[in-house]
């Protein structure tokens, strides 16, 4: 069963997928729209064409915990995938995830364009990332 962990964004989604052992990323990518439901729509696609058994999205927490508008649209996009597929959809802390993607991405020198049409898949890689390890313990 693969794992799929998504960053929402209002123009950009980035998209990750587990490999079938669950243990690292094995296909990444980006879905531009600023439509909600096509991006449910395709992440639907995505799931049902790569065999996915369980969905985690990102929920953008402030750094004392709370939660502000942006959670509220991924709860919401989460309860969408939910109803859609019928699998079960996470939510998973992605505090810092987006600082840690532009890190990563400065560190091999993508920059401008590259770099902004890169960072969401990054994200999410990062947060199926760490939801794989805490799977794993």
């Amino acid at each position: 069963m693969r794992v799929m962990g998504v960053d929402y964004g209002d123009a950009r989604t980035g998209v990750a997928i587990s490999d079938l052992l669950c243990s690292i990323v094995g296909t990444t990518t980006v879905l531009h729209s600023r439509n909600t439901d096509k991006t449910v729509a395709e992440i639907v696609r995505l799931a049902k064409e790569n065999q996915v058994g369980e969905i985690v999205v990102g929920l953008p927490r402030n750094m004392d915990g709370s939660e502000g508008v942006r959670a509220e649209l991924c709860r919401s996009l989460a309860n969408r995938i939910e109803e859609e597929i019928g699998l079960p959809v996470k939510l998973w802390d992605e505090r810092r995830t987006t600082v840690e993607a532009h890190n990563i991405l400065s560190e091999h020198n993508y920059h401008g364009k590259k770099r902004k049409n890169t960072v969401d898949a990054v994200a999410a890689s990062l947060i199926l990332e760490g939801y794989l390890a805490f799977r794993g313990r």
